[in-house]
């Protein structure tokens, strides 16, 4: 594969979450300005309805991806050894895989019968 079809890829994966990640933004706004959850408890049952927990899951992944199209970009094009700039995605990397868990674990935390 050419390296002008993985940019492309790139931008097409980095437009398609930004829509997503705008559309579930004001999802939220809309849902909070409305009278969201005013608890913990309030939180638990919302999150635990099947709909808001994939649309959630979904959103981390998206934000997570968009994240790291990014950064990843930006890594590439300003640092420039390649020891330095692996070392940089393997961290950034790490802590995008550690937070998308810890959100898999709240949600699903969210859903057990408390």
């Amino acid at each position: 594969m050419s390296r002008q079809a993985s940019g492309l890829k790139a931008w097409v994966l980095q437009r398609i979450t930004a829509i997503y990640l705008g559309l579930y933004l004001i999802y939220l706004l809309i849902h909070a300005a409305t009278g969201g959850p005013s608890d913990y408890e309030a939180w638990r049952g919302w999150v635990a309805q099947p709909t808001v927990s994939i649309g959630l899951l979904l959103f981390v992944v998206a934000l997570l991806l968009h994240a790291w199209v990014g950064i990843r970009d930006v890594l590439i094009d300003y640092v420039h050894p390649l020891g330095i700039r692996v070392l940089l995605l393997s961290l950034f990397a790490t802590g995008f895989i550690a937070s998308g868990l810890w959100v898999v674990q709240a949600i699903f935390l969210a859903r057990l019968p408390g």
